[in-house]
């Protein structure tokens, strides 16, 4: 039986990037997937999670013929336009004690942490020089309702023996995020920034340089679900003893796990480079930082002396069709750099130069989920990175080797692996219950903004919205 890969053809390509543009002005594509073919493993996206998966299949298994097949470019997707924030799971260890005891959860807060370390390895080892800078990120409050939200995860790390988080005088964020505006906050030194593009281009790179056969430009139309799985594209099929699902947000139109999670919008502006003025304001550091808000704002330097401004605005599209939502949605443009101007006021006059929007494949908890496609023992799935997926994405790669090869290791048995994870409602309470929630905690943040208090349906409803990207008190 063959299986839609999507119930709609998604909008191709993404507008690209600042990133993208940046790393590579003249993209080069691997050619298409023609003809018929054979392999022992197939993998469904070239994007981060798919290619360490490939990267780590070949490092352990290098007689294996390994193929991925992309829709668009390796960097198209997620991983090509994302806010490069290299972050650990330590914010999230209260929710990894929800379903793992305390030694899985350690193992994943601990390997997440070194996911850092190995990338910056990775790029040295392998010449890409992805703007890797270990200048640490500031979880910070930037109004009175946001104070102490890091306290809860603080409290939950050191009952496990953790102190990732160093506390900060108020006086201090200021003066290291440049902008009065941060009002308290807490450290993790070990976080990093990366030119995304870059570092997903320089592993496209090595995946070849490994004889990793990719196909870019190739949409996946459908699948048989029998052992092996005949793959279908417009203009070519393959064979494949085991298939790895590594799409992001685009797995919402797969039957058996789109309702594990829902496509959000994120956007991001850019400014033009101003690195006399971050010295002036004293944001020298190369800190990533983020605010305490559900519809968070994340944002960062780049080499040449340009802020990087994201925010989390949730905005849905219908079915979690990948649309223009997710390509540049003006309105969440607007928000991203109405949220820029208000941190950073004294620079009024510096123009923004890019702006694009992204989707972020949100589970109900914000962590993700590994398993195997009911019916099937070799169709293999990692979703659900929630707007954290650059360093974690590493560790969905040793996963996904892992199920794909049928190793019974470490990352087999890891807590993400087959967990129930909590499930999205169908269609149309999804989208019209989604949108309900997402505007309550639009008004409830924008007071709490401006220090006045919210209204109380609106606390009720935003009540009911998905994790954030830390555990918040």
């Amino acid at each position: 039986m063959l299986t839609p890969r999507r119930s709609r053809p998604a909008l191709l390509p993404l507008q690209r990037s600042f990133w993208m543009q940046e790393a590579e002005p003249a993209l080069q594509a691997c050619a298409p997937l023609t003809g018929s073919q054979a392999a022992d493993i197939v993998i469904v996206g070239g994007g981060y999670v798919g290619l360490w998966t490939a990267l780590t299949i070949k490092e352990v298994s290098p007689q294996s013929k390994v193929v991925v097949l992309e829709q668009d470019v390796c960097g198209g997707g997620a991983s090509g336009r994302n806010g490069g924030m290299a972050m650990s799971w330590w914010p999230k260890i209260a929710t990894l004690l929800a379903f793992a005891d305390v030694d899985d959860a350690l193992f994943l807060a601990r390997a997440s942490a070194r996911a850092i370390d190995d990338i910056e390895q990775f790029c040295g080892r392998h010449g890409i020089d992805a703007h890797f800078r270990r200048g640490g990120w500031l979880w910070t409050a930037t109004s009175d309702a946001q104070r102490e939200s890091w306290e809860g995860t603080v409290r939950a790390c050191a009952r496990v023996g953790a102190h990732p988080f160093e506390a900060m005088l108020p006086e201090d964020v200021a003066r290291r995020t440049g902008s009065r505006l941060h009002r308290a906050g807490v450290f993790e030194r070990g976080n990093a920034t990366v030119q995304p593009a870059r570092l997903v281009r320089g592993m496209r790179r090595v995946a070849l340089e490994r004889g990793i056969v990719i196909h870019e430009h190739t949409p996946v139309l459908e699948w048989s679900q029998g052992r092996p799985s005949v793959i279908r594209s417009a203009r070519g099929t393959i064979l494949a003893k085991s298939v790895v699902l590594a799409t992001n947000a685009w797995a919402a139109s797969i039957p058996g796990i789109a309702r594990l999670i829902v496509p959000v919008n994120s956007s991001i502006v850019v400014t033009q480079a101003i690195p006399g003025r971050l010295a002036s304001l004293g944001w020298t550091g190369g800190e990533a930082i983020t605010d305490s808000q559900l519809m968070v704002g994340y944002y960062r330097t780049t080499r040449d002396g340009r802020i990087v401004y994201g925010k989390g605005t949730g905005a849905l599209s219908w079915g979690g069709a990948i649309d223009d939502t997710f390509s540049r949605h003006e309105a969440s443009c607007r928000m991203a750099e109405q949220d820029f101007r208000r941190a950073y006021p004294t620079l009024a006059d510096v123009r923004v130069s890019h702006a694009w929007s992204g989707p972020i494949d949100r589970t109900y908890d914000s962590l993700p989920v590994f398993g195997t496609l009911a019916g099937t023992e070799h169709i293999h799935y990692g979703v659900g990175w929630s707007g954290n997926g650059v360093a974690p994405s590493l560790l969905g790669g040793r996963i996904l080797a892992s199920l794909a090869l049928d190793r019974h290791d470490e990352w087999r048995r890891c807590a993400l692996v087959g967990r129930k994870a909590k499930r999205f409602p169908p269609e149309p309470i999804k989208y019209l219950g989604g949108s309900l929630v997402r505007n309550a905690v639009r008004r409830k943040e924008w007071r709490e903004a401006r220090d006045l208090a919210p209204r109380r349906i609106d606390v009720m409803l935003a009540g009911l919205a998905p994790a954030g990207l830390e555990d918040k008190a």
